[in-house]
């Protein structure tokens, strides 16, 4: 069987079902709505243009939300967000977080998601473009952390998402990607702290600010 195409019930299809019909239990929403709602979201984060924004992207911030549920507390609104901030994502563009905030409330007011839970998914979304929250809570400053949680991995899997970032930026020459790249990343790096909340600054600001460096040295070195 298969959604869009897409096989159907591989671990990780699964894996993704089970987490939105969770996040989806408290509100009643039509289970038939929910399964085609399910379908698109699947077949979004899987165009071919996604080298890193994909499914494993997807199921990486799930996972790490799920980690720190415990500080969390609107949890299911966090994890609406999960599903819905790469929902519109095009390299080329720069409205991607808003189109998604604007997807995000058409579809989940179908949903019956309500509107506290529906309004702070909104913007937790759009305080991603520029990774600053545009609320002081704790659940904004999470998910912020959790989104940029793959620059404080293992060197051998920052490598593999720089090259895949590189890859979502293929319709770019190499010098207009290094420095708009070089900019990124030294953004991160003159900021004070990198990760705002406590848990996600002691595991990983040390190994992001190595990786952010060491990925300059390289585009430096181009």
């Amino acid at each position: 069987m298969t959604i869009n195409g897409l096989e159907k019930d591989t671990p990780l299809i699964s894996q993704l079902r089970a987490s939105w019909f969770d996040a989806l239990e408290q509100f009643q929403a039509d289970p038939n709505l929910a399964e085609s709602v399910f379908a698109n979201l699947i077949k979004a984060y899987s165009d071919k243009k996604r080298h890193y924004h994909n499914l494993h992207h997807l199921q990486h911030i799930l996972d790490s939300l799920t980690e720190v549920q415990a500080l969390i507390v609107h949890f299911p609104a966090l994890q609406l967000c999960a599903w819905f901030h790469d929902y519109i994502y095009d390299p080329q563009a720069i409205d991607n977080e808003m189109e998604s905030a604007i997807a995000a409330e058409k579809i989940l007011s179908k949903l019956r998601v309500n509107f506290d839970t529906l309004r702070l998914a909104q913007q937790i979304i759009l305080s991603t473009r520029k990774h600053e929250p545009f609320l002081e809570e704790t659940d904004n400053l999470i998910f912020l952390d959790v989104d940029l949680s793959i620059l404080g991995t293992s060197p051998d899997k920052y490598l593999a998402y720089s090259q895949a970032i590189r890859q979502e930026y293929s319709h770019l020459s190499d010098r207009d990607y290094q420095t708009g790249r070089q900019q990124v990343l030294t953004q991160f790096l003159v900021k004070d702290r990198i990760y705002y909340t406590d848990y996600f600054y002691q595991k990983l600001e040390s190994s992001a600010r190595e990786n952010l460096q060491t990925e300059i040295n390289n585009l430096v070195s181009i």
